[in-house]
């Protein structure tokens, strides 16, 4: 049965964190990611509008009081800035349970200024950057007719300028980039100037068919469900990226 709550969840980036799911039951994204622990996005959109009303989650969210956690984190069943109550959401979590409010989102919508208004609600945004070129977002991301990288871009610069809070960039990497496509993401990291960058790569494999429990924490043994093994790159091409990352433009990279 579906719960606009889960959790909580051990984040190797955030510590504990309790999760809020605006999207519903039927995942619904804008891209289709090719790494997705959702399994294949079910309704691929960028057509806003609420899915989940803040009243339903706002008292779903009251039978996990007193929230022993150190964030609450908007992500779920796709992209959190697809409903159109995601300001009016954060603004009602961070009133009832006084913890400071994460967002994860992949940058798709941000040239919308009443996205943009929605997460300056939040402490925190991670915003996705897994493309420092549009082939790479075809063949990563998978985006949905209309989302461009040029757009993209874009949107991520506008939000940098006027966001008050933390912004992290957060990138999976699938295989090793070329010496062009590092230097590109160099650049662009260095134009938007985040907090944190956040190098990951897959460690579980991917549900073939939509799978709620891919919100939380996937257990690493055998799932009742059939997966699909992903690529991954190694520890060491991880910790190099990062080493050079952070000694090119001085900000600081986590990897995982």
């Amino acid at each position: 049965m579906f719960t606009p709550i889960y959790g909580p969840v051990t984040s190797w980036r955030y510590g504990t964190s309790l999760g809020i799911d605006l999207i519903g039951e039927v995942s619904t994204c804008s891209f289709d990611c090719a790494y997705c622990q959702l399994g294949e996005i079910e309704r691929k959109t960028q057509q806003r509008q609420i899915f989940v009303p803040t009243a339903d989650l706002i008292e779903a969210l009251k039978a996990y009081a007193p929230w022993p956690v150190d964030i609450v984190t908007f992500s779920g069943s796709g992209e959190p800035t697809l409903a159109e109550n995601l300001g009016e959401a954060i603004a009602a979590v961070k009133a009832l349970t006084q913890k400071p409010v994460l967002v994860l989102s992949n940058a798709t919508l941000l040239n919308q200024p009443e996205v943009r208004a929605a997460l300056n609600q939040a402490d925190r945004v991670s915003l996705k950057l897994d493309a420092p070129n549009p082939d790479l977002l075809r063949r990563i991301n998978r985006p949905v007719e209309g989302v461009s990288w040029e757009a993209i871009l874009e949107g991520l610069q506008r939000f940098r300028r006027d966001y008050p809070g933390i912004v992290d960039i957060q990138t999976m990497l699938l295989s090793p980039w070329k010496a062009d496509e590092q230097q590109a993401y160099q650049e662009l990291i260095a134009q938007l100037h985040p907090h944190e960058i956040q190098l990951n790569t897959p460690t579980r494999p991917k549900p073939v068919g939509h799978q709620l429990d891919g919100r939380g924490n996937h257990s690493q043994g055998d799932r009742p469900y059939a997966v699909r093994q992903l690529k991954s790159v190694s520890r060491e091409v991880l910790q190099e990226f990062a080493e050079h990352l952070q000694r090119a433009i001085a900000i600081p990279v986590r990897y995982r």
